[in-house]
């Protein structure tokens, strides 16, 4: 089975989270209390972000040129990109987060042919509005599931090699075929006895990938 790479976005792909460095730039002071409700189990993903994005009066393209002045990808990530392309391995972007933040950021570093699996957005005179392309059947109210982009590249024929730090990861890691994890995702992972390598860059992806029997470079 050839490999693929699965990686989540925020704190992962990228170095910060750049949902929140939005919000603690253009959003409503009272986020920071829909976090905590979110962390406490009160709201899911969907609705945190949701109600944590609603007041933000900042147009898309102002929000993307903040992302690529502020933020920036894990070391390594070009490189395994790089060598993942040259053998015809497919990587992506999974992600619970919005589309507009992850497209300038992969854009400002010169990425803008990775796919991206996230909450799609528009935006008019009345705000952001969502769209779930990636739902769970009969759990659309938990907004993108990343366990199913799992295992849709799994029923490809792919060994999935997934990276990921957060809650919203587990369910993706729980499927994949090997795990890279920092911090809540290796805390929970151990907790489930869910086999996983640390995580600290791509270089720790692209050391495994190298490992891997079927990664010869297509001619």
């Amino acid at each position: 089975m050839r490999p693929a790479v699965l990686t989540d976005f925020d704190d992962t792909a990228a170095e910060q989270n750049v949902a929140e460095l939005l919000l603690l730039k253009y959003g409503d002071p009272t986020w920071t209390e829909v976090r905590s409700r979110f962390r406490a189990g009160e709201l899911t993903l969907k609705d945190y972000q949701e109600i944590a994005f609603r007041d933000i009066l900042a147009d898309r393209d102002t929000m993307q040129g903040y992302v690529k002045q502020q933020a920036n990808l894990r070391p390594h990530f070009g490189e395994m990109v790089s060598y993942c392309q040259e053998r015809d391995i497919p990587v992506a972007v999974v992600s619970a987060g919005l589309d507009f933040y992850i497209e300038a950021l992969l854009e400002k570093e010169g990425f803008p042919q990775v796919p991206v699996y996230a909450v799609n957005t528009t935006f008019s005179e009345t705000g952001i509005s969502y769209h779930y392309h990636h739902t769970r059947p009969g759990k659309e109210h938990m907004g993108n599931s990343k366990s199913l982009i799992v295992e849709r590249y799994r029923s490809q024929g792919h060994h999935v090699f997934y990276a990921g730090d957060g809650r919203s990861d587990f369910e993706a890691a729980e499927r994949a075929d090997v795990v890279f994890a920092h911090k809540v995702l290796a805390e929970e992972c151990r907790r489930q006895s869910i086999p996983f390598r640390p995580f600290a860059h791509f270089g720790d992806v692209l050391s495994a990938l190298r490992e891997h029997p079927q990664n010869s470079v297509r001619t």
